[in-house]
Formats: structure tokens, C-alpha cells, sequence
């Protein structure tokens, strides 16, 4: 469905031992917004829903909402350390277009 580096997979499992209690997993979803239109979304989940994919990777476990999980499939997730500073970048190809900070696309 999703590939995440282990990078991406480090940077994950450090924010999930540093919530300071016990989460399902880090949820990856696709919001309205951004300046193409769709924004990517992380949040440390406490549970997951009924119909939530579960991806694990690892330590790692990630959730999917169905409504994301079209936008998602076949995205790579990468955890990247430049001199602008660290983040998550997506590749994913059900992107048509996105902005220059890589966060929007549509």
C-alpha cells in the first residue's frame, strides 16, 4: 500500500516513545487545504478506528482512514536532514501536481 523508509521509520518510532503514552500508531491522512488543492496530515493516534488500514512497519505502526488511503496508495515516505532543516517528504503518484514545499498536492 504505502512504503515508508527507515529513516521515516525512525523519525515515526521517536515521536510515538516520546508521546508519554501509549499510542495505536501515527496516522497518515489526506485533508482539504494547502495550495494544490490536498495537504498531507500526522497525528499520534490513541486508537484506531474500525475501518482504519494498519500498516506496520517494524516498531512502527501506521493508520490509514479510507478517505486518505485512495491519495495514499503507492507513496513513499521519506524522512529527510538538509540544510533547510528536517521533515517528511512524500512521492507519491496519484499526485498530478504539487507545490514547491511538497506538503500540497492534487
Amino acid at each position: 500500500m504505502i512504503d515508508i523508509t527507515e529513516p521515516a521509520q525512525s523519525a515515526i518510532k521517536a515521536a510515538i516513545d516520546g508521546a508519554g503514552q501509549p499510542v495505536a500508531g501515527l496516522r497518515l491522512m489526506v485533508q482539504s487545504g494547502g495550495c494544490a488543492g490536498l495537504k498531507y496530515g500526522m497525528a499520534l493516534e490513541l486508537e484506531a478506528q474500525p475501518d482504519d488500514e494498519v500498516v506496520s512497519f517494524g516498531e512502527v505502526t501506521v493508520l490509514i482512514d479510507p478517505s486518505s488511503r485512495e491519495h495514499l496508495t503507492g507513496a513513499k515516505i521519506d524522512f529527510v536532514t538538509n540544510v533547510e532543516g528536517s521533515g517528511f517528504v512524500f512521492d507519491n503518484p496519484n499526485a498530478k501536481n504539487s507545490c514547491g514545499c511538497g506538503k500540497s498536492f492534487c
